[in-house]
């Protein structure tokens, strides 16, 4: 699965992915939360956590950025991951809602190369009115 960061895309490395209701003892773990999970399942743990997987359900369902938000402002520092079926036009708001990188599937790769991920290139959305509007 390509990962896509700021910087464009990048290839994972394997994870030993555990499950958030019965974490081992230990640091530098990953888990994945379903996008509508309850934040307080991880919060006593967040220090342990070097990598959390947000798995969004829908292109239309924007749980998972709420609980990227969530899991920021309760301190989570680690790596903060959504994967699932979002669009680069989903990814300046999933890198506002904290994440710093989204996994998408070969497929979407191919629909939507690196080129339409790479975060510097885009004006903000009042920027591109205001310039419709100069002149």
């Amino acid at each position: 699965m390509p990962i896509v960061t700021p910087r464009g895309f990048c290839k994972d490395e394997p994870h030993d992915w555990q499950d958030p209701a019965s974490l081992p003892a230990g640091t530098g773990l990953a888990v994945e939360l379903p996008g509508d999970a309850d934040p307080a399942l991880v919060a006593g743990r967040l220090g342990d956590l070097a990598l959390i997987r947000i798995r969004f359900a829908a292109f239309g369902d924007g749980r998972g950025f709420g609980l990227g938000r969530a899991l920021r402002e309760q301190g989570y520092q680690g790596r903060l991951r959504a994967a699932g079926p979002l669009i680069s036009d989903q990814f300046r708001h999933a890198l506002q809602s904290g994440f710093d990188e989204v996994e998408i599937d070969q497929a979407q790769a191919a629909r939507q190369p690196e080129a339409d991920w790479v975060a510097g290139q885009w004006p903000s959305y009042r920027r591109k009115l205001g310039l419709a509007f100069a002149g």
